[in-house]
């Protein structure tokens, strides 16, 4: 398939919606294709942007205070007053529930913004001419590489007589928390691994949620150790809760 085919797809892609097949063979691609890599990583600085720009403002919560003064000016009545007080417990009933709305809301948006986010930075990186800043396949090289560029420290699996290898790892950021960004590699697939300390990124995640379906990309996240560590790539499920099997095993030793 050549690059005009998948430039009508490029945006369909970063939102993760396509079709498993088409996500493996469009992630191959980027590999291969400066102009569409380009593209890619183009657009996903954009989306970045956006979302920041939209962090920017937010509405005034000045209805509840209207809504009191509005009450306080007019005067009451005698023959209103049981009317009065049912329209009052209405008006309570209906602000709870739209209070307890609101949040379920912010929390389902906080919870895909942080995904879509993560989502972003693995996109860029394979779009990325250096998809890492350190070389090597070898734990004992990358894990020192992290010490005093992270808050903290963690351990990585011995991947002996495992299918998955190490590409490498660099700093990244989620919301101006710094992190490590591992890439793994599995049958030609890029897995991305990010770790956080847990107490920064805290309120981020839904453990009801720990594993991802909406997206094409599969993802999972856990706690452990006071770490936050999120894996997300086009790979199987299986192959996603493989690697977290041996993050976590590293992690209890």
């Amino acid at each position: 398939m050549g690059c005009n085919f998948w430039k009508t797809k490029h945006d369909t892609y970063l939102d993760g919606e396509l079709a498993a097949e088409e996500m493996r063979v469009f992630s191959a691609h980027l590999h291969t294709c400066p102009s569409c890599a380009t593209d890619a990583l183009m657009r996903v600085l954009t989306k970045r942007s956006i979302q920041a720009a939209g962090k920017r403002f937010t509405p005034m919560a000045e209805f509840r205070t209207r809504v009191q003064q509005s009450i306080a000016a007019r005067p009451w009545r005698s023959s209103m007053r049981f009317g009065w007080v049912i329209a009052t417990t209405t008006l309570a009933i209906l602000l709870v529930t739209g209070v307890a709305v609101t949040h379920a809301g912010r929390d389902r948006t906080r919870r895909e913004h942080v995904y879509s986010e993560l989502a972003d930075l693995h996109v860029a990186t394979l779009a990325s001419l250096a998809q890492v800043d350190v070389v090597s396949s070898d734990q004992h090289t990358v894990k020192p590489w992290f010490e005093g560029k992270v808050p903290f420290t963690f351990n990585l699996p011995d991947l002996q007589n495992s299918e998955f290898s190490l590409l490498g790892g660099r700093i990244t950021y989620l919301d101006q928390v710094s992190g490590a960004h591992l890439i793994y590699q599995l049958r030609n697939q890029d897995i991305s691994v990010f770790i956080f300390l847990e107490e920064a990124v805290r309120g981020k995640w839904n453990e009801e949620y720990p594993v991802i379906k909406e997206l094409s990309f599969h993802m999972e996240t856990w706690s452990q150790g006071g770490l936050r560590y999120c894996i997300i790539g086009d790979a199987s499920a299986g192959d996603i809760d493989d690697l977290a099997e041996l993050l976590k095993r590293a992690s209890s030793s």
